[in-house]
């Protein structure tokens, strides 16, 4: 041991003590406030709770989502009393009876989001019931409100995931909604064709045309933004129009028909044999779309965190200059990241159509394409978030139509839930003004650049 090893020890310690023994004042200063979040002094100790609560109360992504969907509940919650004629009747009255247009408004609120949730997730009634019953018709009943979320999430998550993707690569794919039909129509006339096949590699088939007909929609914008600079929001609106005047074109045809006469443009019902299964028998009408659709986030999370093309599809999304000099070659990345997100929202239309719905009709695809972009944004395109956000939504269209049996409050109501979700999604520093919350950088950013456009 040298003379100049014990200087240099002392030093290592001493750059160490810091960390331990004198965190940074930024630190120190957070953790009050987030002390006072938890309604606690911070331990003696360990302070790394307090540390993460200040971190997610400041600049905290999830807690600004949830504030978001409970401030679009609030305004719900308005919007209900406002449009009924029992309670205006007794706020006008409400000088002379306060209490009353509190019940009245109260009542309301509750019958609605109660017949909204338990539509949703199913009432927990139901649930002791059919344990204790045990026969499959009560299970069947305790379960549709699962069941039918979990039908009407599968899409939503394909072609969530659809946008989400075209996000990180810095792109708006506003054709979700053509892709759709696009891989509807294959997955159709795959269905359709070559009955002599086996049912199991005909299903396989069917997706697999699915996925390549909303790629093939898919590409067509993105190579016309990758070679014209053509702006790919344009392009994909006005897309949707022609695939969808595509569809109506095809159901005019006889391969759709079928032989005989007939009047409405709806095309044959898709062999049994083709159907993707239930999952829980014949009572329930989740089927196995959803477990591909799980599987295409993880596909897709796989994709743009493990894969050198997907650190391409963030590079290129993050900054073109750096992707450049980095010596990506961006046209084929923009082509390449639009097939993928097309043959996504391809594969939500093959899901549809051999799993729900079995036959193509003209307004095919129409009520979800842009809510797509609604779960994509919800979501932060993060594969993740998307799979959270479309059992959020899937929920909502579940329990939106049990919310209107009960109560007969308007589906129309969820929508304006929804769309009030995006609008406080969109602006965060509003939320954070709103419930006083300390910004700390962050927000949502715009994901796209426009590139070419």
């Amino acid at each position: 041991m040298t003379a100049g090893d014990p200087p240099r020890a002392a030093q290592a310690g001493d750059a160490a003590a810091p960390r331990s023994e004198a965190p940074p004042a930024a630190e120190l200063a957070a953790e009050p406030q987030a002390a006072g979040l938890a309604g606690a002094a911070p331990p003696p100790a360990g302070r790394w709770p307090a540390r993460a609560a200040g971190r997610v109360a400041r600049s905290g992504t999830p807690l600004v989502t949830a504030l978001a969907i409970f401030s679009a509940l609030v305004v719900g919650a308005v919007i209900i009393v406002v449009t009924n004629t029992t309670a205006l009747h007794d706020w006008g009255r409400l000088l002379d009876d306060p209490g009353r247009a509190l019940h009245t408004s109260w009542a309301l609120v509750e019958g609605a989001y109660a017949a909204l949730f338990t539509g949703m997730l199913g009432d927990p009634a139901t649930y002791v019931h059919a344990f204790q019953a045990r026969t499959a018709g009560a299970f069947a009943a305790a379960f549709t409100p699962i069941s039918e979320t979990l039908v009407d999430t599968a899409p939503l998550l394909l072609s969530g995931l659809a946008v989400a993707l075209a996000f990180r690569a810095g792109m708006f794919n506003i054709g979700a909604q053509g892709q759709m039909i696009a891989g509807g129509i294959v997955g159709s006339a795959v269905g359709l064709g070559w009955p002599g096949l086996p049912a199991t590699l005909h299903l396989a088939i069917g997706l697999v045309g699915s996925f390549a007909g909303g790629a093939a929609a898919g590409w067509i914008p993105g190579w016309l933004k990758a070679h014209t600079g053509a702006h790919e929001v344009i392009v994909t609106i006005m897309l949707n129009y022609v695939v969808l005047n595509l569809l109506v074109f095809l159901l005019g045809l006889r391969f759709f028909l079928g032989g005989g006469l007939q009047v409405n443009a709806i095309s044959r019902p898709t062999p049994s044999a083709v159907l993707l299964p239930h999952l829980a028998g014949p009572g329930l009408r989740v089927n196995a779309g959803i477990l591909a659709a799980l599987l295409a986030a993880g596909a897709v999370a796989w994709l743009l965190g493990r894969t050198t093309l997907g650190f391409r599809f963030r590079l290129v999304g993050a900054s073109h200059e750096a992707a450049r000099v980095a010596g990506v070659n961006i046209p084929k990345m923009v082509t390449l990241a639009f097939v993928i997100a097309g043959g996504l929202a391809g594969l939500a239309g093959g899901v549809q159509i051999l799993g729900v719905d079995n036959q193509l009709v003209p307004n095919f695809g129409t009520d979800l394409g842009f809510t797509a972009i609604i779960v994509a944004l919800l979501g932060r395109a993060s594969p993740g978030g998307v799979v959270l956000a479309a059992l959020l939504f899937g929920g909502f269209q579940a329990g939106g139509l049990a919310m209107q049996a009960q109560t007969s409050i308007p589906i129309e109501l969820v929508e304006v839930i929804e769309a009030v979700i995006v609008f406080f999604i969109a602006a965060p520093a509003l939320v954070r003004q709103i419930f006083r919350i300390r910004a700390a950088g962050g927000g949502l950013r715009g994901f796209s650049q426009g590139w070419g456009g």
